[in-house]
This record gives C-alpha cells, structure tokens and sequence, in this order.
C-alpha cells in the first residue's frame, strides 16, 4: 500500500438476533452509528428471497457486534411508486430535531434512485421522496455518501453509466439538497481490482490528513472489495489512494454466486475505526482498523 495507509486488526462477524421472518433472511448494508450513551445503532437492509421486493430497513440497537433489531421494518416498500420493488442502502445524517435517512429506492421496473425519509428517530420516519433522481445519462443512483463540508453539504453517490458503477459528487445548502452536480471526484484504474465498478463507501471527513473514504470497486466480473481514498479538503481531487484492497472479496462464490465485500458505514472510535461491511450479500462483518500516522 502507497503511502501511510490502514492496518486490519481484526474482522469479526456483526450478530443480530433472528427470529421469525428474520431467521431466513439475507442481512446487507449495515449504516452503523454511535450514540451519546455509547451504545451502537443501525439501519440495515433485510432482503426476504420469498419476497417480492428488494428489501426492507429494519433498525436494531447493541454494543458494536451484537444487535437487537426492533419489531418491524422502519422503512417498508410502497405503496409509493417510487420505492415499490425496495428499499435498500440506508445512510444516517443526524439533525437537531433528529434523523435524516436517505436511502435507495427500486421502482416496479428494477429503475432505482436516491429518496428519503425524516423522523424524530429511526422508529418515527416518514417518506419525504425523491432526494437525487435518476436522469437519462446518470441511471440508477444510489448508496448516499453525506457529509456537512465547509459551509455546505456534500453528496458522493454511485450511479450507472455505459454498463459501470461509477461514484458521483454533487453539492448542495442543506442535507435534503436539492443537489448540483460536480466532476466524478474518482475514476477507476485499469489492470487492478477497481477497473470496472466503482461505488461509494463511507466518508470520514475529519481525519488527521484528509478526508477519507473507504470505496467499493470491482473487476468486470463483478467480483468486489474495499479500497480507501484520501481526498484533498473539498473532496474533489485524489491526493492518496491504495493499491490492495484492504478488505479483499471472498475467496469463494457464495450463495448468490458472488463474490464480493461491501463497505457501508464507518465508526470511529478513540484511535480506532470500526469498518462496518456486507460478505457474500449475505453477512454483516466489521473490521477494525488502526492508523498508524495517529499513533504516539
């Protein structure tokens, strides 16, 4: 890895309690957060394959590896057109009156796009629609990165176009945008194991040397893992970038016949930093990671 980059210290798989509907499900994009009482809260997608829609979000609370999920998904599909097949991908922006979550919504016809929904918690949400539609160059955006950036907001995001995943920057006053687009902020690397897809991962913008996010990239078969990027302070140009993946996909297909690792959401805590991720579209994990430039 070029430059002063992460070390894995541990990878772990994230426990929630199953019963019921849950016990068969396929568990994905953990949006883990830290409250004030240090306890962990997340946002997930449960995807039923007896279903007919692309997932739910359910909301479950514990200590960082294990989770007890509340009664109930807190955002459900329909019977808005707009998120009728699924919802899936949840990103948690805190706001004085409460919580702002954005997440991914699949139409009846597979087309997704940006929504999302307000509340006072993650048990009291209501819809409030499209946040960033997708347009005819820029199909099917999703997995919202957000951060409040110097006296405004900032919006990386994945999108489809000519066949890849790419990652998309846009800006805007406030959280709920509406949002201006930027000049894409990465492209992929040909030869290496980001060369055809590329997606947004979790953005950390108060680290010691830069912002930081770890991003999702893979091969043209589809086979993906987590990288890191550090950006220059208004997130618009690459200033340090890994090699290797840092968390590689599985060395096996597995039951969707895919391989892949999938960064959602970051937690930093002291000297460390929590990397929560979905293994095999299947299973919750959680690395930990150290820097070693914020070491004594």
């Amino acid at each position: 890895m070029r430059g002063r980059g992460y070390d894995v210290m541990a990878v772990e798989p994230v426990q929630l309690a199953k019963k019921g509907t849950l016990a068969r499900c396929r568990l994905m994009s953990p949006y883990v957060w830290r409250e004030a009482d240090g306890t962990f809260s997340m946002l997930l997608r449960v995807v039923d394959d007896r279903g007919d829609s692309t997932g739910s979000l359910w909301f479950a609370r514990g200590d960082g590896l294990e989770f007890v999920p509340h009664h109930g998904p807190a955002v459900k599909p329909g019977p808005e057109p707009e998120d009728v097949g699924g919802c899936e991908d949840p990103t948690v922006v805190a706001r004085d009156d409460g919580i702002l979550v954005y997440y991914t919504g699949v139409m009846a016809d597979g087309t997704a796009q940006l929504l999302y929904a307000v509340g006072p918690d993650a048990h009291s949400l209501g819809k409030r629609g499209v946040a960033h539609a997708s347009t005819a160059a820029d199909h099917n955006t999703k997995e919202a990165a957000i951060e409040r950036l110097n006296d405004g907001w900032i919006l990386l995001f994945e999108y489809s176009r000519d066949g890849r995943s790419q990652i998309g920057r846009a800006e805007a006053e406030s959280p709920a945008g509406p949002w201006t687009e930027q000049e894409n902020p990465i492209r992929r690397r040909k030869g290496q194991w980001d060369s055809w897809h590329l997606s947004t991962g979790p953005l950390l913008i108060d680290e010691p040397e830069g912002p930081v996010m770890f991003y999702n990239g893979a091969t043209p078969d589809a086979v993906w893992s987590i990288g890191w990027v550090r950006f220059d302070a208004t997130c618009r140009h690459v200033v340090e970038r890994s090699i290797d993946p840092l968390i590689a996909a599985p060395a096996a297909s597995g039951a969707a016949g895919r391989r892949i690792s999938f960064a959602a959401s970051a937690v930093r805590v002291e000297d460390r930093i929590f990397l929560y991720y979905t293994h095999d579209d299947r299973n919750l994990m959680r690395a930990t990671l150290v820097c070693p430039f914020s070491k004594p």
